[in-house]
């Protein structure tokens, strides 16, 4: 499981700075920002990476190489602070990965994909008859439109594996909150991946 202390051993200042200055177009500050961030986001890399399928032709380094190359390519973005980087690298990370599974899928036509198996709360993704990575992709992204709230609490919650109360400190909300915003999310996509139910 991810640590939130891992989270909080990049030095603040240095961060913030070179933040600040990507934030406002300096592609250089990426790169002094690098050794600030890159251990941390290695682990994200590898959580992301322990709910895929056997086999993954990703390692976490390659990953967060791909994401360095995506940071590259953003023109302008408004992060808030170290947390907001994180979960922003982590939702690139995200896309990629789907990426690599659009990719293998058409590489290999009728090769199923492995579910991303969440927790027990999540269990329902899980099993013969669960909805496909990309599947949940589609409905995360349904409920970013809806609900970016939401998707950030399950996202700190379930891939990153935060508690609760780690959870409400990084989104800067109360631990009420979150579980509201969870509750509702968890509702929400389960009842979008099996509208039969």
């Amino acid at each position: 499981m991810l640590s939130y202390k891992s989270l909080q051993a990049t030095p603040e200042g240095d961060v913030t700075v070179q933040l600040r200055r990507w934030s406002e177009g300096d592609h250089a500050a990426l790169e002094r920002l690098t050794p600030f961030v890159y251990e941390n986001l290695r682990t994200i890399a590898s959580s992301f990476l322990s709910r895929e399928r056997d086999g993954h032709t990703l390692q976490p380094t390659a990953l967060v190489n791909e994401l360095f190359l995506e940071l590259l390519n953003v023109k302008r973005v408004t992060i808030a602070d170290r947390n907001h980087f994180f979960a922003f690298s982590a939702r690139v990370m995200r896309r990629i990965l789907i990426q690599h599974a659009r990719a293998a899928k058409a590489e290999k036509r009728g090769a199923g994909l492995r579910n991303i198996p969440l927790n027990a709360e999540l269990a329902w993704t899980g099993g013969p008859d669960a909805a496909p990575t990309l599947d949940l992709e589609a409905v995360m992204n349904e409920l970013e439109n809806l609900d970016g709230d939401c998707v950030r609490a399950i996202e700190l919650r379930y891939f990153f594996g935060f508690t609760a109360e780690e959870t409400a400190e990084l989104l800067g909300s109360s631990k009420s909150t979150v579980d509201r915003h969870v509750r509702f999310a968890l509702t929400w996509m389960h009842s979008r991946l099996h509208p039969e139910v």
